[in-house]
C-alpha cells in the first residue's frame, strides 16, 4: 500500500507547486480547472503528488489542526539527502526546527508554503 496523493487547500496553487518543486526537486503532473470553479496543481514525482486547489471563493485560514478532527498537521517527505534540502529550505527562506536523529533515520520539520508543516526524513 501507498498513498498516491494527498488535496491541500491553498491560495495560490502555482506559487506553492513552484516553491515545492525548488525544495524537493518534484514536477507539475498535471494542473487544471476544479471543483466549483476551483483551479488546482498536481506536483511530486512519478509515484505520488500533493494536489494544490484553490477554491474560487475567498479563503479562510484554519489555524492550528493538531486539536481539530481531519486537521493536516504536517506532511512528510523523504529525500536522499537531507542536509542538501535543508540547506535549500533554509535559502527558500524557512527556519528548520525539531531535528531529530532517531532509528531508523534523521528528520527536521519547517513551516513551508501556506503555513504548511512538512517533516522531512531521511533513512541512511
Amino acid at each position: 500500500m501507498q498513498i498516491e496523493h494527498v488535496n491541500i487547500t491553498v491560495p495560490d496553487p502555482k506559487a506553492s507547486a513552484a516553491k515545492l518543486c525548488e525544495l524537493f526537486g518534484w514536477h507539475i503532473r498535471w494542473q487544471g480547472d476544479a471543483l466549483n470553479g476551483g483551479f488546482t496543481v498536481h506536483v511530486g514525482d512519478d509515484d505520488s503528488y500533493l494536489a494544490l486547489y484553490a477554491p474560487k471563493p475567498p479563503l479562510e485560514p484554519m489555524g492550528v489542526t493538531y486539536g481539530r478532527v481531519g486537521g493536516l498537521n504536517h506532511v512528510g517527505v523523504v529525500v536522499d539527502d537531507l542536509r542538501g534540502t535543508e540547506a535549500k529550505v533554509k535559502a527558500a527562506g524557512y527556519k528548520p526546527h525539531n531535528h531529530a536523529d532517531y532509528e531508523p533515520g534523521e528528520r527536521f520539520y519547517f513551516d513551508g508554503p501556506d503555513g504548511i508543516e512538512f517533516e522531512v526524513v531521511h533513512y541512511g
